[in-house]
């Protein structure tokens, strides 16, 4: 397994202590495990400084060898948590986008607070179905995916009520560079932006915009991200699709949003940056 995330390297040294220490009170030396098993040593000490992850198969024979078969599953289901943190696009979306959609409904439904930090596109809670269609269909043509932009579009419009259902908070920061990079075309663009006007007015939503012009000496554009409460934080690569749940790095990233949120403007100000690229359609 590879992964940029330091969530997933810190899950998979945990996971080598925990085998280190059934090598340890089994009384074997790394040397003596990687012979029992048929290894290089040096395989040993990789998994257990988290080095290189181990497959199903090198958990049940590491713990076969050392009387430690009780403990498969749970070192196994351990492993199985590690691999998820970072999933490829072609992994999700395998089966079609409509469904990669629907997988994260229960996230949604059970999120109270959301804070999204997006540089590079409308997200979706606030999109027009026009936009979505846009932006599926580019996911769609640059994925090779089967085309059910159409099913898909449907599932994420019918997301959006979260928006308006309940208790729930969006807190939504864009870099401003969002509202001049039009989408699906001009007209497409255009009814986005009136609908930013619109949603942003919602009690349930607050909408931030980072100005061009912001001073960026302190805190610059980072990756977009969206935290679920203080319990999951997703981050869309290029390659792939991450999800941090380790408390300290879920707080940094709410460190992060604050800062962000304190270069963007709000209320009138960000109406004005709309209504401004609005304009900027028709030059």
């Amino acid at each position: 397994m590879r992964s940029s995330s330091s969530s997933a390297h810190k899950a998979l040294e945990a996971l080598g202590v925990k085998l280190r220490g059934i090598r340890l009170d089994a009384g074997l030396s790394g040397r003596a495990l990687g012979h029992l098993t048929g290894w290089h040593s040096s395989k040993v000490s990789k998994i257990e400084h988290g080095r290189q992850a181990p497959t199903a198969g090198d958990i049940r024979a590491w713990c076969e060898q050392c009387d430690a078969g009780d403990q498969i599953a749970d070192l196994v289901a351990s492993l199985r948590a590690v691999e998820g943190m970072f999933v490829e696009w072609r992994q999700m979306e395998r089966t079609g986008l409509r469904l990669a959609q629907e997988a994260v409904l229960p996230l949604w439904e059970r999120t109270q607070r959301f804070r999204i930090y997006s540089p590079r596109v409308v997200p979706g809670p606030l999109q027009t179905r026009s936009y979505i269609a846009a932006v599926l269909t580019a996911i769609m043509r640059r994925r090779s995916l089967p085309d059910d932009v159409e099913a898909a579009v449907q599932v994420r419009v019918d997301k959006q009520n979260v928006v308006r259902e309940g208790a729930r908070r969006f807190a939504v920061l864009l870099e401003e560079n969002v509202l001049r990079h039009p989408i699906g075309g001009s007209e497409v663009m255009a009814g986005q932006l009136g609908h930013l006007l619109t949603v942003g007015a919602l009690p349930t939503v607050s909408l931030g915009i980072i100005p061009l012009g912001a001073d960026r000496s302190n805190i610059w554009p980072v990756e977009g991200f969206w935290m679920f409460d203080d319990a999951e934080v997703t981050v869309e690569l290029v390659s792939g699709h991450l999800t941090i749940t380790q408390p300290r790095e879920i707080a940094m990233y709410g460190d992060v949003f604050a800062a962000l949120a304190e270069l963007a403007v709000y209320g009138s100000g960000a109406r004005a940056l709309i209504t401004s690229a609005i304009a900027a359609l028709d030059e």
